[in-house]
């Protein structure tokens, strides 16, 4: 005889989730501001760093003059950022809680308190991250044994060129593609 084999899947019903504890919202919108104030900030430190010990390297041909400029720029530079981020997200929090006791919103409403940006977090992230992209090219000018080396400016003006215009090119292909699919947002 041959052995029956029976299986059965139930799939729940909408109104069957009474035992499942809801998932809490999350404001997406706070990590999306952190993240690209981190990686602006990381971006302008090695891009400054580079520009000013570029320039420096171009007019005094020592390596440790280039380095200690670096450096000093990179103090600077973070520092700058730090102040300038905490006075910007201050006068945002300063704006959103006059707006709450404007509209008559108590300041105990715990979610709110949440929510609400960090002037000094804001402020040593900024410094952090502009220093993690400014130790780049200080790191680089360090390990370089052979200064003396200078490439050709044509051909170094061609690669940059022709990268930029492949990352753009490849940039806007998958935006286009992203948009003709229609991903929705949630």
């Amino acid at each position: 005889m041959a052995a029956q084999n029976h299986v059965q899947i139930t799939i729940p019903k909408e109104h069957d989730n009474q035992n499942q504890v809801p998932e809490e919202d999350f404001d997406y919108s706070q990590r999306a501001q952190w993240l690209q104030a981190a990686v602006l900030e990381a971006n302008y430190g090695l891009v400054s760093t580079a520009s000013l010990m570029m320039g420096v390297g171009a007019v005094q041909r020592d390596v440790n003059t280039m380095i200690l400029g670096g450096f000093a720029w990179l103090l600077l530079g973070a520092c700058s950022m730090a102040i300038g981020e905490f006075v910007s997200v201050y006068s945002q929090l300063d704006t959103e809680l006059v707006s709450g006791h404007n509209h008559g919103q108590q300041e105990e409403d715990q979610d709110k308190k949440e929510g609400v940006p960090n002037p000094f977090l804001a402020a040593i992230a900024s410094a952090v991250t502009f220093s993690l992209g400014g130790i780049i090219p200080i790191l680089a000018a360090a390990f370089i044994s052979n200064h003396k080396l200078r490439s050709p400016m044509v051909k170094s003006c061609a690669r940059v060129l022709i990268g930029g215009w492949t990352v753009m090119a490849i940039t806007f292909s998958l935006t286009k593609l992203i948009g003709s699919t229609g991903v929705e947002m949630c």
